[in-house]
């Protein structure tokens, strides 16, 4: 059973920055590709960002694009968000996910942790 927990979420100003992590308790990280969603206050969950097991191919959410950037460490088994110049609409719960497969569902999600910017 995979199991996934973020951290790095609060409180932050428009303008400011914040970085996510999650770890995962996997025996082979590079074998997941990775995901970051979130879920805005009376919104359905949206996709964020998401990079490839090596960590040599990430996508992005096109209003994020520019402002946040997903890596991952193999070695420490988590992956990143990093988010600047954060803007208000910015504000969720944020989740990661992980999926072996290389198209389709993601299989595992972490708990979430709440981002908060404020105007």
């Amino acid at each position: 059973q995979v199991q996934l927990v973020e951290s790095g979420g609060g409180l932050v100003q428009a303008g400011g920055s914040l970085r996510l992590s999650c770890a995962a308790s996997v025996r082979v990280f590079s074998d997941y590709r990775m995901g970051w969603f979130r879920q805005g206050p009376g919104k359905e969950r949206e996709f964020v960002a998401t990079i490839t097991g090596s960590g040599g191919s990430t996508d992005y959410k096109d209003s994020v694009k520019g402002r946040f950037t997903i890596s991952r460490d193999n070695a420490k088994n988590t992956v990143y968000l990093q988010m600047n110049s954060l803007k208000p609409e910015d504000t969720a719960v944020y989740y990661c996910a992980a999926r072996k497969r290389v198209r389709g569902e993601y299989d595992y999600w972490g708990q979430g942790t709440q981002v908060t910017v404020s105007s």
